[in-house]
């Protein structure tokens, strides 16, 4: 007989995971379908272990400048494999955690990979090869996303590589091709660099982090070339030769080809999504370039089946992803949540200095029409950043002058992913850049140089 609730989820990421819980409070009987770990790829083997590897990097990079802060200290190394270790470790909590959360909430986990045989019907087949079918009114499709595979980069996870690998691997390479500059491109560059390893960027597109602000993304080149990162952009991998012991990569550029010997291959160019053999055809749901096609509450053409996270149009980041699960769930209990607002989400990025940004670009606010003012604070003018010996970096911010509307702003810095979440609250609130001016902030912090910034894009900044 088939397990029976109000809500089956396929995939325990944090749209799966948080879409689970939430249901779960709002009453209904909730089960979570999922082939691998609780957690998703997020918490197992992206934005939680990645973190733990970059502070491991931090802290490395902290003990070889001891002497910048008048510290002594004695012969500095490390064991790769317990930096591994630790990462892992830091991971297997995490995924314990959701595991009590789902206890917690009394939702069922049913191991195995899932399909929809009908609006209704789940079929899951299990590691055995078993087959049991799931029975619910309502499914959520959360079944996120995964690296992706470009022509000139076949993966063979030893030599050429995903992000899965490069947080796994064996020993620390002598030297590193990173392939595509987003933020999982820099993150792992700037861990592996700060490690030890001779590390090229290789970016097809004319800067690196491109959907970032061009300021921000000039100040992040000037700051990987400052610890030895080699960048290149407008450059494009055609070709890997792995034949050999290490690897050797053609990479074309604008003064012609380029080759690079390396040990191994980082492909980073982002992610596809995960549809196959969910029975989307079978079922006649609409789905354009890779993307399950939904409405504001995340339904798909055939009702009761829904789908959130890098699956649907949006930005692939696993806190919209959380958001998605919570409206959606809220709106199958008749809750009438509000729609999401793609225009106000965070992006961050988490090397050093890390990257922050939400709404336009000062480009895209001056493409759109607006008259802009446009502010921008340098962590060098910054007590607290002089203190900390993290002035690279500076916070900028986008007003429109007619009405004083906050359109957008780009951090670079230490800490700035921590900051960040102000201009989304004030951004919510619709609140102006007088009113920002006028928020006490407090000194010294880093985070006053939001208030540094608004001034000074209207000309009141007190410290430049």
């Amino acid at each position: 007989m088939a397990l029976q609730y109000d809500l089956v989820v396929i995939g325990s990421g944090p749209g799966g995971y948080v879409a689970a819980i939430r249901a779960s409070q709002l009453g209904l009987k909730v089960g979570v379908v999922e082939r691998e770990s609780l957690g998703g790829i997020c918490l197992n083997w992206g934005c939680i272990p990645t973190k733990a590897l970059l502070k491991t990097a931090q802290v490395y990079e902290y003990l070889q400048h001891a002497q910048d802060y008048g510290l002594k200290v004695g012969e500095t190394g490390f064991d790769f494999e317990a930096v591994i270790k630790r990462s892992r470790g830091v991971a297997d909590g995490m995924s314990k955690g959701i595991n009590f959360l789902f206890k917690k909430n009394k939702i069922d986990t049913v191991a195995g990979v899932g399909k929809l045989l009908a609006p209704g019907k789940v079929e899951v087949t299990k590691a055995d090869g078993s087959k049991e079918t799931v029975e619910a009114k309502h499914i959520i499709l959360a079944t996120g996303a995964r690296s992706r595979e470009l022509p000139a980069l076949p993966i063979d996870g030893k030599k050429i590589i995903g992000y899965r690998q490069a947080m796994v691997l064996p020993s620390l390479p002598k030297k590193m091709v990173v392939v595509g500059s987003g933020a999982i491109g820099v993150e792992f560059a700037y861990f592996y660099r700060t490690m030890g390893t001779e590390v090229t960027v290789v970016e097809y597109l004319p800067r690196i982090v491109p959907v970032e602000d061009e300021e921000v993304s000039r100040q992040m080149e000037k700051s990987f070339k400052k610890i030895g990162i080699e960048v290149m952009t407008s450059a494009e991998v055609t070709k890997v030769d792995t034949s050999g012991e290490g690897c050797n990569v053609t990479i074309k550029t604008a003064k012609g080809d380029q080759q690079i010997a390396c040990d191994v291959v980082l492909s980073a160019a982002g992610v596809v999504t995960n549809l196959e053999n969910l029975g989307l055809e079978e079922l006649g749901i609409k789905v354009e370039k890779g993307r399950v096609i939904v409405d504001d509450y995340y339904q798909t053409n055939v009702p009761g089946i829904y789908a959130i996270g890098d699956i649907v149009p949006g930005p692939a980041l696993a806190h919209v992803a959380s958001a998605e699960g919570i409206i959606c769930v809220e709106q199958i209990t008749g809750h009438h949540p509000e729609p999401l607002n793609y225009q106000n989400i965070p992006g961050c990025t988490y090397a050093q200095p890390e990257i922050a940004s939400v709404g336009l670009t000062e480009k895209e606010a001056r493409d759109k029409g607006f008259d802009v003012l446009v502010g921008k604070f340098p962590f060098s003018a910054s007590g607290k950043a002089s203190a900390a010996g993290a002035k690279d970096g500076f916070v900028k911010v986008i007003f429109d002058k007619k009405y004083g509307e906050w359109l957008g702003a780009h951090m670079i810095g230490s800490n700035v992913t921590e900051m960040i979440a102000e201009v989304v609250v004030a951004r919510k609130l619709e609140t102006t850049g007088h009113e920002i001016i006028k928020s006490v902030h407090p000194h010294p912090t880093m985070s006053e140089a939001v208030m540094e910034a608004a001034a000074a894009a209207y000309g009141e900044v007190i410290h430049l």
